[in-house]
């Protein structure tokens, strides 16, 4: 594999880090531009860092409501596309501070080695984090619909 996975789990431990400290910059400093996410129901692209951190922080309220103290990564799968592209399978792992498991959530990301920046994410394919966010939000009775745009 061209893109060795230690080099992967240095990156989803960097992604799982910022997202640790609510560090929508050092996050946004992991994406290549423009970035796409998409789920079942949408797909958004943004097109520019500024727009990447705005949207992460806007998510920071809630996930704090929710309890979320610090974020983990389990590298499930890493298919070589190119030798300059994976596509990745991670399980992320969201636990408050106790360190006790809130959930988790399985998301897809097109990786690409750049030259200057290393791997950095293009896509990312969510898979079941809105029905976990939506469960751990019931077992915490925190409405989702104050946080709907």
């Amino acid at each position: 594999m061209s893109i060795h996975t230690d080099r992967i789990d240095q990156y989803l431990t960097r992604y799982a880090a910022s997202l640790t400290e609510f560090d929508a910059e050092s996050a946004v400093s992991l994406w290549s531009t423009p970035g796409m996410i998409t789920d079942d129901r949408v797909s958004g692209v943004l097109e520019s860092r500024e727009e990447m951190v705005t949207g992460l922080k806007q998510s920071y309220p809630l996930y704090r409501e929710l309890g979320l103290a610090s974020v983990g990564h389990q590298l499930l799968e890493a298919n070589e596309l190119s030798d300059r592209l994976v596509l990745v399978k991670v399980r992320w792992l969201f636990r408050d501070a106790e360190g006790e498991l809130l959930t988790d959530a399985t998301s897809y990301y097109l990786l690409r080695d750049e030259d200057e920046a290393g791997l950095q994410a293009c896509v990312c394919i969510e898979t079941d984090s809105t029905e976990h966010l939506k469960a751990l939000a019931e077992k915490r009775g925190i409405d989702l619909t104050k946080w709907s745009s």
